[in-house]
């Protein structure tokens, strides 16, 4: 029950929604998220710390940047959800704007993007 709780607390702020919708896409960099989210680092990174701990987002070091990706789902529960959230959250207003972004982003990113 303990282990439900964490996951879904990861879920309970609509900043962490937005990420997920934003991971759907693939692997992003923390400059990624920046850009597509609107926020700095440090709230960028607090957030998926609770993602992380939560076990919704797998992370790596590449150089300076960490790299996220939605994990794999640890049972069923987890993959519902995950797949409500994958249904739902395309359709928000708010994560229409921040996938928009991300894709601008994407389509003009170069290396002094991510540098700062």
């Amino acid at each position: 029950m303990e282990q439900l709780a964490l996951r879904l607390k990861g879920l309970g702020e609509p900043t962490r929604l937005r990420v997920l919708r934003l991971l759907d896409h693939g692997e992003l960099c923390v400059c990624d998220l920046m850009a597509a989210l609107d926020l700095p680092q440090s709230t960028v990174s607090r957030h998926m710390s609770f993602l992380r701990n939560g076990g919704w987002v797998d992370s790596c070091r590449k150089g300076k940047w960490v790299y996220y990706t939605l994990a794999t789902p640890a049972g069923a529960l987890q993959s519902e959800i995950l797949q409500i959230l994958r249904t739902r959250l395309p359709d928000l207003e708010q994560a229409r704007l921040d996938y928009e972004r991300l894709m601008d982003h994407l389509a003009n990113k170069t290396e002094e993007t991510c540098s700062n």
